[in-house]
């Protein structure tokens, strides 16, 4: 496949950008580049089956979410522009901080656990707080990553564990072309080095998690009328 090409205008990382000196390849070393990638997020919402894809600033794709028609509820996969699987997202039904399991290609099996995510708090109203804990960090006291922001503004950004550095972080980007058919852009930044990937799956998630609050906040409204 065709890895996402750097800024148009070869810009470099602000000062708030980490300098790693490794790869954080989460996934896969394939998905980390020595600098900052922009991805395009695309979501029609206008077709039967909402359509959830990931392009390189180019337009060309690079990931796709298997249509929701043809999985369960509860289970995501993520494709590479080849149609090959990626990472396979399933949401743990019955728990209170609603948890997510994310595992290599198309498996379920415990072994090929990737990474798990969940609130940070039971009750979040306008504000996003997610703790993400990578499959080796059996005792999740402390998470390996942290996501903050608010969904609906597209201002979510992704820090390396508790501190304050960030990997990824996502901007707006609205158009009225974008308005007229039905789809929903935004930008994600994925800082140099990180796995872009898993930051895509992270971008999953958070959208099932707002589509679900979505859900929940109508069905709330009927029952009071």
């Amino acid at each position: 496949m065709q890895y996402p090409q750097p800024y148009a205008s070869g810009a470099v990382p602000t000062a708030s950008a980490p300098p790693y000196p490794t790869a954080m390849a989460v996934i896969g070393p394939q998905y980390c580049c020595p600098y900052p990638v922009d991805l395009a997020i695309v979501r029609k919402v206008l077709t039967v089956a909402d359509q959830f894809t990931v392009t390189d600033i180019n337009g060309n794709v690079v990931f796709k979410l298997q249509a929701s028609l043809l999985t369960l509820h509860d289970r995501r996969v993520l494709l590479d522009a080849a149609q090959n699987p990626v990472v396979t997202l399933r949401r743990k039904v019955m728990t209170v901080h609603d948890r997510w399991q994310a595992f290599r290609g198309d498996s379920t099996d415990p072994k090929d656990l990737i990474f798990t995510l969940k609130r940070s708090s039971l009750i979040q109203l306008v504000r996003t707080k997610l703790d993400v804990f990578l499959a080796s960090n059996t005792t999740e006291q402390v998470c390996d990553f942290k996501i903050k922001g608010s969904w609906l503004e597209r201002s979510c950004v992704v820090y390396a564990g508790e501190s304050n550095t960030i990997v990824a972080q996502m901007h707006k980007k609205h158009t009225v072309q974008s308005v007229m058919f039905g789809k929903t852009n935004f930008m994600v930044t994925v800082y140099p080095n990180v796995d872009y990937a898993f930051i895509a799956a992270l971008i999953v998630i958070l959208d099932e998690i707002n589509q679900d609050s979505k859900s929940d906040s109508s069905i709330a409204d009927e029952l009071l009328m």
